[in-house]
């Protein structure tokens, strides 16, 4: 265990040495958010670091986000590593950018920020040294799941299949020979935790079309806000049906709800996911949902454009590579600052596509504080949430790739996930695709 002690003490070393550059990453990334498939700032930013660092990146071409490659020179796993670039949107947040209501309310910056440590402590002297097989830093756009419209839009012009950057860069072959892979997220507290898993999703857009009229005359219209309401209050209706094990969550928001107060509203649009623990539980709460929607369109004389689409899958987190991150963590931390347990989140990430076709692990760390996604969200500490989180995350690297890559092999024998390969995979997920008009045109 001494060699490895010296192996992770380099690596903590290397990544001190960096501190500086990791923190004032820290900031810069804050004060410029930017929201899915529109990091361009954050993407140049990183990989003029990453070039400084003496690497050689492949970029995802007309979105941001990149990888690079470290080979130990030894035969073994390729281990997989991910930072997130992308903000949120929280207008209410003190600083969030005034034009676009985007601030890193989830903490992908300092995650970011991490990576650039990451990627100075792995080119150091003797970093790779004793370690097998190969390192891919994968750097991400659009994990958040927002702006559905936006990211719809780039769809049909052809520009993104997937409204996920981790999905999309497994499409675009960017993901292809990784074995295994992880990412450490900001969290709140102090510390390194992990969990059984999450909730995947489906995402889900209606558009109700009525007819304008006069609001002091309306029976001649046809109100789509009404439609849209009643839509939402049968959704209602319907949640009481929803298993608790399944852990469904739908909550819808009204996007567009007309625009002049003397006029019945004629298009009303509604966004919304379902989410729950399993494909099978969501797809049939998708179902029944779909059915008030329809119904309430039908009851109105509202025309409908209801469209799904896959969102997430649920995430699976890898025991062994969890177990790796705890041993790399427990070097650093004391007992009282491991959260390790069988939680389930209810949230969602695209990392649980990831761990569809390879085993894969989605810890937290801390520096963080107020409420995710909130408008007190903030990192209360830098050195906890980006410096520490590098250290453990090239710690737990070399902890699965070291001794022949033995902790690495082991995950990948054990490993059951859902799909046999991402063609198996993507096939699954189409099948949740749905565009349908319904009672009315447009």
């Amino acid at each position: 265990m001494t060699a490895m002690s010296d192996r992770i003490a380099l690596l903590a070393r290397a990544v001190d040495a960096e501190k500086e550059n990791i923190l004032a990453a820290e900031r810069y990334i804050w004060k410029h958010p930017e929201t899915g498939y529109r990091e361009w700032n954050t993407h140049k930013y990183m990989k003029e670091h990453f070039e400084r660092l003496g690497y050689t990146v492949t970029e995802a071409g007309n979105i941001p986000g990149f990888i690079t490659e470290l080979d130990t020179g030894r035969p073994g796993p390729t281990l997989g590593i991910f930072a997130e670039m992308d903000s949120l949107i929280v207008p209410t947040h003190p600083e969030c950018d005034p034009a676009t209501g985007a601030v890193h309310a989830c903490g992908h910056h300092a995650q970011s920020a991490a990576m650039i440590g990451i990627a100075a402590a792995l080119k150091a002297p003797g970093a790779l040294d004793g370690l097998c097989g190969k390192i891919r830093l994968i750097v991400v756009p659009a994990e958040e799941l927002i702006e559905l419209e936006y990211r719809t839009g780039l769809r049909e012009a052809g520009t993104i299949r997937y409204y996920g950057g981790k999905q999309e860069f497994l499409y675009r072959g960017l993901l292809d020979g990784v074995d295994l892979s992880f990412m450490l997220h900001t969290g709140g507290g102090r510390g390194i935790g992990s969990d059984r898993g999450s909730n995947g999703c489906v995402v889900k857009y209606a558009e109700f079309r009525g007819k304008a009229v006069h609001a002091s005359a309306p029976s001649g219209g046809v109100n789509a806000l009404y439609a849209a309401t009643t839509a939402i209050t049968a959704a209602n209706a319907v949640r009481e049906t929803f298993r608790e094990a399944e852990t469904i969550r739908f909550h819808p928001i009204i996007t567009s709800g007309g625009s002049a107060v003397n006029s019945i509203p004629d298009r009303v649009t509604v966004e919304s996911y379902v989410r729950g623990a399993s494909m099978k539980a969501i797809a049939a709460a998708n179902k029944k949902l779909n059915r008030a929607f329809i119904g309430s369109a039908y009851a109105l004389g509202s025309g409908l454009l209801l469209r799904d689409h896959h969102g997430y899958a649920p995430r699976i987190n890898d025991k062994t590579i969890a177990a790796a991150f705890h041993d790399a963590a427990s070097m650093f931390y004391d007992d009282k600052d491991l959260r390790f347990g069988d939680g389930w989140g209810l949230g969602c990430s695209d990392m649980g596509d990831v761990s569809c076709v390879m085993p894969a692990a989605h810890p937290h760390c801390g520096g963080a504080a107020g409420t995710g996604h909130g408008a007190d969200y903030r990192i209360a500490d830098p050195v906890e949430a980006c410096v520490n989180s590098a250290k453990v995350q090239t710690a737990a690297a070399a902890l699965l790739l070291a001794d022949n890559g033995a902790r690495a092999k082991e995950t990948i024998a054990n490993a059951n996930v859902p799909y046999k390969s991402k063609e198996d995979y993507f096939r699954a997920i189409e099948e949740f695709d749905l565009t349908e008009t319904l009672y009315g045109t447009f």
